[in-house]
């Protein structure tokens, strides 16, 4: 159990980037609130408190497993869970942004 909430944790952490980043610049983004789902933006204000609220689980995740900082099975599920989310998202978002070019 401990390696899945790991994994987890790498995964909240990596998503409240770019949420956090769009939210403190006052730029819309995408968020599972939007309509469509995942592809409308949200409002700048959305995405500040989608971002806060992916940290603090993250934070919370790791608050509850010791982990030592090093070439260990720990981080590297954290790390997998950060990469392999970051992958499927910057995929799925340069696609959305290559269809919203094509059709203004």
């Amino acid at each position: 159990m401990n390696y899945v909430a790991l994994f987890f944790a790498g995964a909240f952490l990596c998503n409240c980037i770019p949420h956090l980043a769009a939210g403190l610049q006052g730029m819309p983004f995408p968020t599972p609130f939007a309509k469509p789902r995942g592809v409308g933006n949200s409002s700048p204000f959305l995405n500040f408190l989608w971002g806060a609220f992916n940290l603090a689980v993250g934070i919370t995740l790791l608050s509850r497993h010791r982990v030592v900082v090093g070439l260990n099975v720990d981080c590297l599920m954290i790390a997998a869970g950060a990469v392999l989310l970051g992958t499927y998202l910057s995929r799925h978002f340069g696609k959305v942004r290559a269809e919203s070019r094509i059709a203004d």
